[in-house]
């Protein structure tokens, strides 16, 4: 299950696209009963979560947080994704996109990094692109990378 918190209340976030597109991604990656819960956040508040768990006094489009639940909780609860729109519209702007494509993009990159996947070399960069990158095409999305 897929949990949208628009707490920017911005109207221009199509929740139910963004929820269904996430949930077709975990279903693809065999975690269709897995809760995650993308937020939807200032750049105040990205910041400071960038800050305190990162120690990066800067504001950045998206951060991962894995869930922490004990594996003896039956629950299955991947973790949250927080997600900067204000970011993600002016990257969207300067990198000539859509801002939904790119909201899209972002999402399945934060959901990525709770599988697991970095991009901390040009192996683990390349094997996370390409699995965005084959999404996001399957949705008529073009390669973000380009």
């Amino acid at each position: 299950m897929v949990v949208i918190q628009n707490i920017i209340n911005d109207s221009n976030v199509d929740e139910d696209s963004l929820s269904k597109v996430c949930q077709d991604f975990l279903n693809e990656n065999a975690l269709e009963d897995s809760e995650l819960l993308i937020r939807l956040v200032s750049p105040v508040e990205i910041q400071v979560l960038n800050k305190e768990y990162r120690d990066k006094n800067q504001v950045t489009n998206v951060l991962s947080f894995q869930s922490d639940i004990p594996d003896e909780v039956e629950e299955s609860i991947l973790g949250d994704v927080v997600i900067c729109v204000d970011v993600v519209r002016e990257e969207a702007l300067f990198g000539n996109k859509k801002f939904g494509d790119h909201l899209t993009h972002m999402a399945v990159h934060g959901i990525l990094h709770l599988l697991g996947h970095d991009h901390e070399d040009i192996t683990s960069a390349n094997k996370m692109e390409s699995i965005e990158i084959d999404f996001l095409g399957k949705l008529g999305i073009s390669n973000p990378y380009i």
